[in-house]
């Protein structure tokens, strides 16, 4: 087949690898949503649901959770989202045509976007909303039993696009360390989650530094702009974005943002590129022409597409770029850009209990351990990705700060580890108390930094760590000031309850 110069396709194998990789993702998200959702978000969560659906309106936030406001709907809509994310990844809604493909999609998109709509704070990251973009598209780009839609797939570059080049701007305008190359000095140790390979890329000289730092300016300010030339230059511009972000995922845990950003970059492969470089049947001639209705719906996505993208291409461009930033309610098209600022200095948090009745100078403290978060300098940093621990995420923001003052969900974490609530004791690697709740508790902060090869040759530590201050406590539940901070917050839930049914006693 002879393509024009701007390579209109075919895309059945674009639209195959894309299908399967935002699947992936879903079902990655949806058990992520089922297992973790409610102690962070739901019912009686960090972030209470309620708290959600009282202060906002389902036209502003549209979520399911606004009418079934519980831990069982909560349960229900993160199991069904991992069934539909393994029949779409599995292909199951191909057997039932364009109606099935849509109908599954759809479903998986709507529980997903009530999912980020009332996650809060432990929700609001950029992948979140590049996941319910890249959902949205794949309604639209049919089965693998119809030819794959051009228009559709190339909004998938656009997303891409905006992905990328945003990251590149904002690091520009962010931080003097991406413009004198010295961020990556810093940003392996720093970063939210290092893995075990971080420890080794921090180490590397300064001058292979200075490289990254400038394939980084590369990969992301010029290389997006070859994602629309013509063939093989886009093609070329997709590997060189899958082995980017391959390398940042093999040094750092950024949830599913690298493997999502990965697989939209198949959607510069065309079929005649791929069948000539790649030893795959590309079935084009097999396939049914796709439905006019079908084709329809698809240029009125285009036209949406295109009409939103106003706000998000003024955000690029403007000298005051937010990142990650949202422009409507359903995340249709949104801006992205991470890591505009790098910091120097690594704080992490440690939450520590006692079973002593009084605090004193000898009291014995026990440290709480949280999958993906250092802590034991010894313990070698674990690779969690694309698996997604969102505490970990969040205690990693909050250590940036000497106290909990921007994060009260802390001290709710706080009092529901005195309650031993399973709910949190679920999120957590290690419980020092599996028996009974502690005394009291407390969090101490901690300055850390990577050993160099020849202390961790001598100790076998990873870390060194260096404490420098009391981040919260001590407390018990029974503290007055503690409980006085938790009426305040309207998170001492067991009292309210015991008040409640004290009025309805003497009402009776």
């Amino acid at each position: 087949m002879v393509l024009g110069p701007w390579d209109p396709g075919p895309y059945w194998f674009a639209r195959f690898a894309l299908l399967k990789g935002v699947g992936v993702v879903y079902l990655l998200a949806f058990l992520v949503a089922a297992r973790q959702f409610r102690p962070l978000a739901g019912e009686d969560g960090l972030l209470p649901l309620g708290d959600y659906v009282d202060h906002s309106r389902f036209r502003d936030s549209p979520s399911l959770f606004h009418f079934l406001d519980d831990d069982t709907a909560v349960a229900a809509a993160g199991w069904t989202g991992v069934a539909l994310s393994v029949l779409a990844v599995v292909g199951v809604p191909a057997v039932f045509g364009v109606v099935g493909h849509a109908v599954v999609w759809t479903a998986l998109w709507v529980l997903y976007l009530s999912f980020v709509n009332a996650g809060q704070r432990f929700y609001g990251f950029g992948w979140e909303s590049m996941l319910l973009e890249s959902g949205f598209l794949a309604i639209f780009l049919g089965p693998v039993t119809v030819a794959a839609p051009v228009a559709v797939t190339w909004l998938f570059r656009w997303v891409l696009f905006r992905n990328m080049f945003g990251a590149g701007l904002i690091k520009l305008r962010g931080d003097d360390c991406w413009r004198d190359l010295t961020c990556l000095d810093y940003h392996y140790e720093t970063q939210p989650m290092p893995n075990p390979v971080s420890w080794f890329a921090h180490h590397l000289s300064d001058r292979v530094h200075r490289v990254g730092v400038a394939v980084n300016h590369v990969a992301e300010l010029a290389i997006p702009f070859l994602y629309f030339a013509p063939q093989p230059f886009a093609a070329v511009a997709g590997v060189a974005t899958v082995l980017f972000q391959a390398w940042l995922m093999v040094t750092g845990n950024f949830a599913w943002l690298n493997a999502l950003t990965l697989v939209l970059a198949f959607s510069t492969f065309s079929d005649p590129l791929v069948a000539g470089v790649l030893p795959v049947d590309v079935p084009t001639a097999a396939v049914a022409s796709l439905p006019v209705s079908f084709q329809v719906a698809g240029w009125l996505v285009v036209a949406v597409v295109v009409a939103l993208s106003y706000y998000p291409v003024k955000n690029m461009v403007s000298s005051e770029q937010a990142m990650n930033a949202v422009f409507d309610p359903l995340h249709l098209v949104n801006t992205y850009g991470a890591f505009g600022s790098i910091t120097r200095t690594r704080y992490e948090i440690i939450v520590e209990g006692t079973d002593d009745a009084t605090v004193g100078p000898d009291t014995e403290w026990k440290p709480y351990a949280f999958p993906g978060k250092p802590d034991d300098p010894e313990r070698r940093p674990p690779q969690v990705a694309p698996y997604h621990h969102r505490l970990g995420w969040q205690l990693w923001f909050a250590a940036m700060s000497p106290s909990p003052r921007r994060h009260p969900w802390f001290v709710n974490l706080l009092a529901k580890l005195l309650d031993g609530d399973d709910g949190v004791e679920s999120l957590l690697r290690e419980d020092p108390f599996p028996d009974d709740p502690p005394e009291h508790v407390r969090a101490v902060r901690y300055r850390y930094e990577f050993t160099t090869p020849e202390e961790r040759s001598e100790t076998g530590c990873w870390w060194n760590r260096e404490r420098v201050g009391t981040y919260f406590g001590p407390v018990s539940r029974d503290d007055d000031r503690f409980r006085r901070t938790l009426r305040r917050l309207g998170w001492d839930a067991p009292e309210r309850e015991e008040s409640d049914r004290r009025e309805t006693s003497a009402a009776e």
